[in-house]
């Protein structure tokens, strides 16, 4: 048994600088892999992260400017109704006063005219009893001649 402890030290301290090799490989690659990848990692999640929330900020700009846009569209189509509905009742106001200034002309030239033919019946009136008066004479005188012992 003695033999298998000496072996078994021996076997230890030939195990030892392996051993110790390792352990100095382990430290190497914790200090010079294992942190710099871990900061990295850390670095690259914080500015996935970071583009992340600035995209969110991003499209939360971008959907209140839709919104902003959409309710100044909807102000200005409105404005533009408003506009226009007030644009056709002053066509309709002058068309109207542009009507009743052509009634009233059409309405004096109607007047006029009937004052006219008022007059000129008048005279047709005046002209007919005048004449009629003559023609009837000269009736009598046609028929009553021979009548009343007239000479022809």
């Amino acid at each position: 048994m003695q033999e298998i402890i000496q072996q078994v030290g021996a076997l230890l301290v030939g195990a030892l600088p392996t051993a110790v090799l390792f352990i100095l490989l382990v430290l190497a690659y914790q200090f010079l892999m294992q942190q710099p990848l871990t900061a990295m990692l850390k670095k690259r999640r914080a500015l996935t992260v970071g583009a992340m929330e600035e995209a969110r900020k991003a499209i939360e700009q971008a959907e209140a400017r839709t919104t902003d846009y959409a309710t100044k569209l909807r102000q200005a189509r409105a404005e533009a109704f408003k506009l226009r509905e007030q644009r056709m009742k002053q066509w309709n106001a002058e068309r109207e006063a542009t009507l009743e200034s052509a009634r009233k002309a059409a309405g004096t030239k109607v007047s006029q005219a009937k004052t006219e033919m008022d007059g000129e019946a008048a005279t047709a009136r005046q002209t007919i009893q005048s004449s009629a008066a003559e023609l009837a004479r000269q009736a009598v005188r046609a028929v009553l001649p021979v009548a009343a012992g007239g000479s022809r």
